[in-house]
């Protein structure tokens, strides 16, 4: 969400860190209004997530969650995706046994599970907000978590029950009110970014080692060399930007960084199977015209070239939102859809209270072929928003 990037970049600058605490629950807030009115009054909110090479990760048809309370200590398959849940909505019902900022994984079997070493969103009596990021890592076997025991990140195998606990601490005033966490595929690297930055850093966590390798925040974590010794980035404010980091554990205190900026908004995939290559989408949301997007295009992460633009083709007529996730393969890549009206700046009243729970939504995933624009239906979720969903894979940026 391009304005929110910029709002709490500029409180970031302009305000001590005492007043941006408070100043960013209340941005957070109307983050989570503009979630349900789909930026009634900026731009397009899209978060996406999830690298996925030749592995299917989504199963086809609806997913029906059966509740089975806490995640048992060991023995879950893998995971489809993990939602996180508010219990006021203020429409609809929150799900069965809800429980205020918590974490919910959902098994491919369709059994969910509550993560109660995760941090919750929401303070007990709802007096407080941060935000508690969680990752699945790319065959949906592993998750990472900000532990709310340990005060940092943790990796946890669902099937045999081992816990992996960074040695470094996290404090939580860290977190931030967006978050974003990326899981490597073996689970043995851990990465984490936020906004607002104030002055602490973004992290790369070797899980096994200890070591721990400092980033910039305000950037998204997309993708990850399978050593750990190479990081692409993206960032959105204050334009579009890719930003690849290599050397990371090279030993010498700078490693070797190329940025690319961008002359126009865009969405960006996860890094491709291919290691170099990311799929956009170009935001061109106004305040007056919101939930405007462009054709789908394959960009260069070292040179920004973009390459092979096609229109997107099959999606309903009412799709407001696309939020590129996991990849399939290399030639398809996941895009999550949802259909709600977008209202223009004009139609929203300047005293229209916040809303800190939006409704409850059916999102829709399809399989986008980034060559020929043809999609093909793969699941439908629940979840209060883009913000609030997660599938297998490193997190994409809007």
């Amino acid at each position: 969400m391009t304005w929110l990037r910029n709002v709490l970049i500029d409180l970031a600058d302009d305000s001590p860190q005492v007043d941006l605490a408070e100043r960013t629950i209340a941005v957070h807030h109307r983050r989570r209004r503009t979630v349900i009115s789909y930026l009634a009054a900026a731009m397009v909110a899209v978060v996406t997530l999830g690298v996925t090479a030749a592995i299917r990760l989504l199963p086809d048809g609806p997913q029906k969650v059966a509740s089975t309370g806490d995640l048992p200590a060991r023995g879950v398959g893998p995971l489809s995706h993990a939602y996180k849940t508010f219990c006021k909505p203020v429409g609809g019902k929150a799900p069965a046994g809800c429980r205020d900022g918590a974490w919910r994984v959902v098994a491919r079997s369709g059994k969910a599970y509550y993560v109660t070493e995760a941090l919750p969103s929401l303070a007990p009596g709802r007096t407080g907000l941060r935000d508690s990021p969680l990752a699945i890592s790319r065959d949906g076997r592993k998750i990472a978590y900000y532990s709310a025991e340990e005060g940092t990140f943790q990796v946890r195998d669902l099937a045999s029950g081992q816990k992996t606990t960074a040695a470094r601490k996290v404090p939580r005033g860290w977190l931030g009110s967006i978050s974003h966490l990326m899981l490597s595929d073996d689970g043995r690297f851990v990465a984490f970014s936020k906004v607002p930055e104030f002055k602490d850093p973004a992290l790369l966590i070797d899980m096994r080692d200890g070591g721990v390798r400092e980033l910039p925040n305000r950037w998204v974590p997309i993708g990850l060399s399978r050593d750990g010794s190479t990081i692409t980035l993206a960032e959105h404010s204050p334009r579009s930007r890719l930003r690849t980091i290599s050397n990371l554990w090279s030993g010498s205190a700078k490693s070797d960084t190329m940025s690319v900026i961008q002359p126009v908004n865009y969405d960006f995939s996860p890094l491709a199977p291919d290691g170099k290559t990311v799929a956009v989408i170009e935001n061109r949301s106004t305040a007056e015209k919101p939930c405007r997007h462009g054709d789908l295009a394959l960009m260069n992460t070292l040179t920004g070239e973009k390459r092979e633009t096609t229109v997107i083709k099959g999606l309903p007529s009412d799709v407001s939102q696309i939020s590129l996730r996991t990849w399939l393969s290399a030639e398809e890549v996941t895009a999550l859809t949802v259909s709600v009206r977008c209202r223009p700046a004009s139609e929203v009243p300047d005293d229209e209270p916040a809303v800190i729970d939006p409704p409850y939504r059916t999102m829709t995933a399809y399989a986008l072929n980034v060559r020929t624009g043809k999609t093909r239906k793969l699941a439908t979720y629940r979840a209060q928003s883009f913000f609030e969903i997660v599938l297998p894979g490193p997190p994409g940026a809007l």
